[in-house]
């Protein structure tokens, strides 16, 4: 009765962490689709709310960190299970990066407000859906351990890292034409950057879905930062 008490209480604790890392994880989605919406509507007040919540995010991260820990602490977790628990702080620390772009954008859209006239905006809300997406279909992967879910995700990196380069040369050829749109071309160009490094941690929480499952590592031949704002730089306004 002891042991299976403990196989109890250490199912539990799994589940829990899992359970905070998908109530995570539906935070940082709504985060990002509302920061979207936000910077096409040109909404500041709707971008203030997205600000204010990131610490919630920032929350649930230290409280998976602190889970996990615990688990470490108590049970010491072996195999799949070991496998598991080292993840989920990886992927908390994936989606607390996703919320901070998420805030990011809203700033900006806040300074885009003030904008009398922003180019390429109408481009925007495409590259944002498929960011979005595939952050909830990587976290959906996760949750269902779905490996040719996960897979098919780190193909559709790179069908968004080519309309990511498709905005930012539309943006581009939009300033070139009139200085007057330089300074707002230049905070889509960041917002683009954003969601398109939202994708690369998308990417990355379905990579860790084979290694929870079999232990694999996915191999590092994916493209990484491809765009406008220097080859494999990061944007200013990635936490990473």
């Amino acid at each position: 009765m002891p042991a299976e008490h403990t196989v109890k209480a250490f199912t539990e604790d799994l589940d829990k962490i899992e359970r905070s890392l998908l109530e995570m994880g539906g935070l940082v989605e709504a985060q990002i689709a509302r920061a979207v919406t936000a910077v096409a509507q040109r909404d500041s007040e709707s971008a203030a709310r997205i600000i204010e919540q990131d610490s919630e995010i920032d929350r649930y991260e230290q409280d998976v960190q602190e889970q996990v820990e615990r688990l470490f602490a108590l049970r010491q977790p072996v195999a799949q299970d070991l496998r598991m628990t080292i993840s989920a702080i990886q992927i908390a620390g994936y989606l607390e990066r996703a919320g901070d772009l998420a805030a990011s954008m809203a700033r900006r859209s806040i300074v885009l407000c003030e904008t009398r006239e922003v180019p390429g905006l109408y481009a925007l809300p495409k590259l944002g859906d498929a960011s979005h997406t595939m952050l909830k279909d990587a976290l959906d992967a996760y949750r269902d351990r779905n490996i040719d879910q996960a897979k098919s995700i780190r193909h559709r990196d790179r069908e968004l890292d080519d309309m990511y380069v498709a905005l930012c040369r539309e943006l581009l050829t939009h300033m070139l034409e009139d200085p007057h749109r330089i300074t707002p071309g230049v905070h889509l160009l960041f917002v683009a950057k954003n969601l398109e490094r939202i994708a690369d941690h998308a990417t990355n929480i379905a990579e860790l879905v084979d290694y929870v499952t079999t232990g694999t590592r996915a191999s590092e031949d994916r493209p990484r930062g491809r765009g406008f704002l220097m080859e494999g730089a990061p944007s200013p306004d990635d936490p990473t």
